[in-house]
């Protein structure tokens, strides 16, 4: 299996997480928005058809949440993406700021 790389990009209002894969000129990326202190919103998840199957998608939303641990923000998960990976994952609640299976308000 290729070496899955994902770096984050953030300016303080917006950022992103974005993913690559050894041997694969492309990257994906999950999109979010700082929505204030100590919070932000997964706003979406794109991974291009040559990283499908590589588990770039997922890698970038385990990413998303060890680094909500780590720096003790939540995350408002608009995302769909990030939502259906939360459903399998209700251990990610502490960090979350709806119940899995709910769709957050906008």
């Amino acid at each position: 299996m290729s070496e899955i790389t994902i770096k984050k990009e953030d300016d303080g209002q917006r950022g992103r997480y974005v993913v690559s894969v050894g041997g694969i000129d492309a990257e994906g990326e999950l999109v979010f928005t700082h929505r204030g202190a100590n919070l932000i919103s997964a706003d979406h998840t794109v991974v291009p058809n040559s990283l499908k199957g590589t588990g770039a998608a997922a890698a970038l939303v385990d990413y998303l949440i060890a680094d909500a641990r780590a720096h003790a923000f939540k995350i408002i998960p608009y995302c769909p993406y990030v939502r259906a990976r939360y459903e399998t994952h209700p251990e990610w609640q502490d960090v979350m700021t709806v119940a899995p299976g709910v769709i957050p308000l906008r």
